[in-house]
C-alpha cells in the first residue's frame, strides 16, 4: 500500500443531513405545562453528517468531493446550496426526504432535539464509482442511514483501500469498515459497543486500548484511533505500543462536529503523505482548536426555510445580515456575528497585524473578549501589512497568523481583510463594540464613525506597555 494518495481529491462518502439550531432565551415556563418557553428564537442551519465532514475538510483547503444520497426535497437542496461554494457534490439517489435534526437551545445548551425525514439511499451507480475511483484519499462518514451497507459500494471502497488511504468514521447503526482501512476513528462509547467491552472502572485508557486492539483485528484495519473527548485520543496499530495523543484543555459546551473535524483532518493529513501517528496528532489539535473557536456554530447560516422561505437578500438595510464574502474565514465570521446577535448577544471585534503574537496582544484579546459574547479578530492581509509596515513584513504569512489567533481560547473567529483599514469587513460584521489598545484614542479611530452608523461604539482598553512586534523583530536582526 502506498503511503499517500494519488493526488486526487479528498472524497467524503456518507450520509448527508440538514442540521438546524433554534436559539432563544428562556425566561419563564408555559402556563399549561412545566415546560420552558423559548422566546426570541433565531433559527440557523448548516450541513450535517457527512456533509459537515466535507465542509470541515474544505475549510483546510484542497479539493473535496462529497458522495452522498440527496433527493429533490427542500432539505436536500438547502444542503447542496450550503456546500456549493466549497465542495463538489456528487448526488446519489435518495428515496424519501433527507433526514433533518433540529436542536432547540438556550444559553448554548440543548433543551430538545426533534428529528424528521427518513429517506433511504438507492444504488450507488456510475457517478459514485467515478468519484471514488479518482480519489486521492477517502473518508467514509457513516451516519447509520444504510449507504455503507450497499454491497457494490463496499466492494468499490475495499478496492480503493488497497490503493489510497481510507479513513472510516463508524456509527453504531452503520456497517463495519471495509478491510484494509488505513484508519478507523470510533469514539470511546462507539468502540466499546462495537467490541462488546465493558467500561473500565478506574481509567478509560486501558479499556480503550483493549477495544481498539479487538476492533483492529476484527476489521483487519491498519490502525484504530479511539477518541476520548477532552483527553485526546489513543492510537493502536497492530502489535506496536499504543500512542496516546493528549488534547489541550478547552472549555466547550457543545461538542457537536468534533468527531467530524477529527476524521476530516486525519484524512487530509494522510492525503498529504503523513504517517498515521502524525495524522492523529494533527486531528487532535484540529478538533481542540475547532471547539475553542466556537465549534459547529461557525458553520451555521440564517435559516430561510424556518422563517417561511422569504428569500430576502442579505446585507440589506434593517436585516442585520451580512453580505456573503469570497473569503471562507470572513464568511464564517459573519455567520457567527449573525448568530450571536440573533440570540441577543454582544459581538466584539478588534483588529491588527498580529505578526509576532506577544503578551500585549494576548492581554488586548482577553480583555476584548470579556466585553461581549464573541470576539472576531480582523486581521490585516500580507499585502496590507507590507503597505503599513514596509518591506520585510509580515514576518509570518496571514494563514499562519490566523491559525495562531484562532487557537486562542478568547478568539472565536478571524476575518482577513486586504484594505488599509478594516472598514469594509466591519460593514460585513457590524460588531457592537470595536476595541483597540490603549495607545489609540477611540475618538480618532477611523472606524469609530463607521460603528455609529449601526449603533456600535469604539473603545480602548489598557495596553500592556513595553511590548512591540517591531521591537521583538529588531532583536533578531
Amino acid at each position: 500500500m502506498s503511503p499517500a494518495g494519488t493526488g486526487g481529491p479528498l472524497v467524503v462518502v456518507g450520509d448527508a443531513l440538514l442540521d438546524r439550531d433554534v436559539d432563544g432565551q428562556v425566561r419563564r415556563l408555559a402556563p399549561d405545562a412545566p415546560a420552558p418557553v423559548l422566546e426570541d428564537a433565531a433559527p440557523t442551519c448548516r450541513p450535517g453528517g457527512a456533509a459537515l465532514a466535507a465542509r470541515l475538510a474544505a475549510a483546510d483547503g484542497g479539493p473535496v468531493v462529497l458522495v452522498a444520497p440527496l433527493g429533490d426535497d427542500e432539505a436536500s437542496e438547502r444542503v447542496v446550496a450550503l456546500l456549493e461554494p466549497y465542495v463538489t457534490v456528487v448526488r446519489l439517489p435518495l428515496t424519501g426526504a433527507l433526514p433533518e435534526k433540529t436542536r432547540f437551545r438556550t444559553g448554548g445548551r440543548t433543551l430538545l432535539r426533534a428529528d424528521r425525514g427518513g429517506g433511504r439511499p438507492g444504488a450507488a451507480g456510475v457517478a459514485a464509482e467515478q468519484a471514488i475511483s479518482g480519489a486521492g484519499t477517502i473518508l467514509v462518514s457513516d451516519y447509520g442511514r444504510g449507504l455503507t451497507a450497499d454491497p457494490e459500494l463496499r466492494a468499490l471502497l475495499a478496492r480503493q483501500a488497497a490503493r489510497v488511504p481510507l479513513v472510516w468514521d463508524p456509527h453504531p447503526r452503520g456497517a463495519s469498515p471495509v478491510p484494509r482501512a488505513r484508519l478507523v476513528t470510533p469514539n470511546y462509547a462507539e468502540a466499546l459497543a462495537a467490541a462488546g467491552t465493558e467500561a473500565g472502572v478506574a481509567d478509560a485508557l486501558p479499556t480503550a486500548v483493549a477495544a481498539a486492539q479487538e476492533l483492529g483485528s476484527r476489521w483487519t484495519a491498519d490502525a484504530v484511533a479511539v477518541t476520548l473527548g477532552e483527553r485526546g485520543a489513543v492510537l493502536v496499530q497492530g502489535a506496536t505500543a499504543p500512542v496516546v495523543v493528549p488534547a489541550a484543555p478547552v472549555d466547550a459546551a457543545d461538542p457537536c462536529g468534533a468527531g467530524d473535524r477529527f476524521a476530516a483532518t486525519a484524512a487530509a493529513a494522510l492525503r498529504r503523505g503523513a504517517l498515521t501517528s502524525e495524522a492523529v496528532t494533527a486531528a487532535v489539535a484540529a478538533a481542540t482548536a475547532y471547539l475553542a473557536a466556537g465549534g459547529v456554530s461557525r458553520y451555521g447560516t440564517a435559516d430561510e426555510m424556518a422563517m417561511g422561505g422569504s428569500g430576502a437578500p442579505t446585507g440589506t438595510a434593517g436585516t442585520g445580515q451580512a453580505e456573503p464574502s469570497a473569503d471562507p474565514q470572513a464568511a464564517d465570521a459573519a455567520r457567527l456575528a449573525e448568530r450571536v446577535r440573533a440570540g441577543g448577544g454582544t459581538v466584539v471585534a478588534t483588529g491588527g497585524c498580529f505578526d509576532l503574537l506577544h503578551a500585549g496582544h494576548v492581554s488586548l484579546l482577553q480583555t476584548a473578549r470579556s466585553l461581549g459574547d464573541c470576539l472576531i479578530v480582523c486581521l490585516n492581509s500580507d499585502a496590507s501589512v507590507r503597505r503599513l509596515k514596509g518591506a520585510g513584513r509580515p514576518l509570518n504569512p496571514a494563514a499562519d497568523r490566523a491559525a495562531v489567533l484562532a487557537a486562542l481560547g478568547c478568539v472565536d473567529a478571524v476575518a482577513v481583510f486586504a484594505e488599509d483599514t478594516p472598514c469594509a469587513v466591519l460593514d460585513q460584521l457590524r460588531p457592537d463594540i470595536w476595541v483597540k489598545g490603549g495607545d489609540y484614542d477611540g475618538r480618532e479611530l477611523p472606524e469609530a464613525a463607521r460603528l455609529k452608523t449601526w449603533g456600535g461604539i469604539a473603545v480602548t482598553v489598557p495596553y500592556l506597555s513595553g511590548r512591540s512586534t517591531t521591537r521583538l523583530a529588531s532583536a533578531f536582526t
